[in-house]
């Protein structure tokens, strides 16, 4: 019997773990989250901090060592607003890790301090992946509170509680929770043809090729979102979606949702404002955009993929780790 990736068959048995970000075991005791965590997260002794200046983290590093954690007393150089600081969650030796807003900026960080974004901090690995899911954690958390600082509904000030994950009006009480936003990324395949459907943004690198992606719309479902976005950057029409993965984007705090998409149709006809191109891509030159892993297309012949760590990336591998037959 003929086995298609449409099939509930994977080459992982959880390939969320494989991308960036992902990849953070913090016990956020999400039901116990007194006013007063925080305070009392900030007496304990083996409590580390993760300084934001705004999203981008603030790093210890030398030619040797890159160390993003701060203990209680390393925070005084920072400029630490500690009445803004967000508890992440606890080790399992009960350790709290915390993120703190910093007033260090690219200009006036002192040496031997560096701010890394998110995208330099996954492409370049300079944390391990335990690491970069809390930075993910904490820089989404850190800008929603920044920009949430009055009320909506009345204009009213707004503080903190719950260690950072509500916001309350202090006129009118209305009440707010951290968002996220859901993103779906789909890789088209075209199942007769054997072929994967790739397009290219105008501000992508040179020469990169990725998934189709657009943001999931009130009301609608992932399996129709993804299906109105490659419809409305492709003109391809859509038939069984599957999900396959998810990854936290925190850029500033989305939710990439990634899925195969059967195509029904197969004549392109792009959506001349969102993207430069779209073409179907064999296996064979998926798989050696693959292989290119600098990042830099060395001819205008050749075309890259999205960077390792990116679902982009792993929804066009794991396509071509799929038993094709079984």
């Amino acid at each position: 019997m003929t086995k298609t990736i449409f099939d509930l068959h994977s080459p992982h048995p959880e390939p969320s773990t494989l991308v960036a970000f992902a990849e953070n075991h913090l016990d956020r005791r999400s039901e116990h989250r007194p006013d007063d965590c925080v305070e009392t997260a900030l007496k304990d002794p083996g409590a580390h901090f993760l300084a934001f200046s705004g999203a981008k983290l603030i790093v210890k590093h030398d030619e040797k060592i890159i160390d993003p954690l701060f203990a209680p007393y390393e925070l005084a150089g920072l400029e630490p607003t500690l009445d803004e600081t967000i508890l992440l969650g606890y080790l399992p030796n009960g350790e709290p890790r915390l993120a703190v807003p910093s007033g260090l900026t690219e200009e006036t960080v002192p040496e031997p301090f560096k701010i890394a974004d998110a995208r330099m901090l996954y492409r370049q690995q300079m944390l391990s992946e335990e690491l970069l899911g809390q930075f993910a954690q904490g820089s989404s958390l850190i800008v929603w509170n920044a920009n949430n600082r009055f009320c909506g509904r009345c204009g009213g000030p707004m503080e903190g509680g719950a260690g950072g994950y509500r916001r309350t009006c202090t006129a009118c009480n209305h009440m707010i929770f951290p968002r996220t936003d859901p993103v779906v990324i789909m890789l088209t395949i075209d199942i007769e043809r054997d072929l994967c459907l790739l397009g290219r943004s105008p501000h992508f690198a040179p020469g990169m090729y990725s998934c189709l992606a657009g943001f999931l719309e009130p009301g609608e479902t992932i399996e129709n979102a993804v299906r109105r976005e490659t419809l409305e950057e492709s003109g391809i029409r859509i038939g069984r979606v599957r999900y396959h993965a998810s990854q936290p984007w925190p850029l500033p705090h989305s939710l990439m949702i990634g899925c195969y998409a059967e195509a029904k149709t197969t004549a392109i006809k792009r959506d001349e404002q969102e993207l430069e191109d779209v073409r179907w891509f064999t296996r064979a030159e998926t798989e050696a955009m693959l292989e290119r892993t600098t990042g830099v297309a060395d001819t205008g012949d050749e075309h890259i993929p999205p960077p390792k760590g990116a679902i982009a990336h792993q929804l066009m591998r794991d396509w071509l780790a799929w038993p094709e037959r079984s």
